[in-house]
């Protein structure tokens, strides 16, 4: 099950269903399910907040990724800053909703065993990130 919650924000402006039935495509494209994931949206100062008292680092980020599973099952608690989303559409050219999908789909990579922190590991990650974001374009024109 996949819930979305806010802490500090209010709920951004994506369809659920849609975004349900992405992460749970691309969770089975790594040949993996999804159990419990929390999507839980908050503001920079909660972030920052987490950030120290879990992992502590004393930094602002877009997303922090409590990873919780197990075996081929995907679970964990996803804390997205939407402050910092906001700041990174406009640093990087994007778009708020094309940014806020990218980090939304970077903390089911990690899941997935994706890491970003190594040598080559970021641009396999932005690989990764890419093909999820194709995949959920196609969803999209599917529908139409």
């Amino acid at each position: 099950m996949i819930s979305y919650n806010t802490i500090n924000v209010k709920m951004p402006d994506i369809s659920h269903r849609e975004t349900t039935a992405w992460v749970r495509a691309v969770a089975a494209s790594y040949n993996k399910r999804v159990g419990e994931v929390a999507y839980v949206f908050c503001d920079d100062e909660k972030i920052l907040e987490v950030n120290r008292q879990y992992l502590k680092h004393d930094y602002y980020t877009d997303i922090i990724t409590f990873d919780y599973c197990e075996g081929d099952v995907l679970s964990g608690d996803l804390f997205i800053s939407l402050d910092t989303v906001r700041t990174n559409a406009e640093q990087f050219g994007k778009t708020y909703d094309d940014e806020l999908h990218r980090v939304i789909i970077h903390g089911i990579l990690h899941l997935v065993g994706i890491n970003d922190k190594g040598p080559g590991e970021r641009e396999i990650m932005e690989a990764a990130e890419n093909k999820a974001l194709a995949l959920l374009d196609q969803m999209r024109h599917a529908q139409d």
